[in-house]
């Protein structure tokens, strides 16, 4: 049986991810009766990588949750591993084009800039530089 601090230096975690595990409930450790302290299995290691794997890979702790809860249920979780991987693989193909918008609007607006004065204060402007800038909407 392993501590906190154990588990941690044994799987490269830090004693923090190991405990926001636990009161996630992807961790299950044993309670020592004498002072409370909970005590990992050395199985706990393998969880523990697994989960720090799985978030190497994009998967999110709750994706992750279910996937080791259908494997303690018995079930091989491969199939909805890789649904996830792939749907998760669309998502970011979309982020990154909608990213690389937001990127080339943000430098066309800097060139825009580069001539522009700072305004003076006035009511009917918040910042004429960002006023300025048609948006993609428009």
């Amino acid at each position: 049986m392993m501590t906190v601090a154990e588990l941690a230096k044994r799987s490269g975690a830090t004693p923090d991810a190991v405990r926001y595990y636990t009161r996630m409930g992807l961790l299950r450790p044993d309670r020592n009766p004498e002072n409370g302290y909970r005590l990992y299995q050395f199985k706990e290691i393998n969880w523990l990588k697994f989960i720090r794997q799985a978030k190497s890979l994009g998967f999110t702790l709750n994706e992750i949750q279910r996937i080791m809860q259908s494997r303690e249920e018995g079930h091989i979780p491969c199939p909805d591993v890789r649904n996830i991987l792939q749907n998760r693989i669309v998502e970011n193909r979309q982020h990154l084009k909608e990213l690389i918008a937001l990127q080339d609007r943000m430098e066309k607006a800097l060139l825009q800039w580069a001539d522009m004065p700072d305004a003076t204060q006035n009511e009917q402007s918040v910042c004429p530089l960002i006023e300025s800038v048609i948006s993609p909407d428009e």
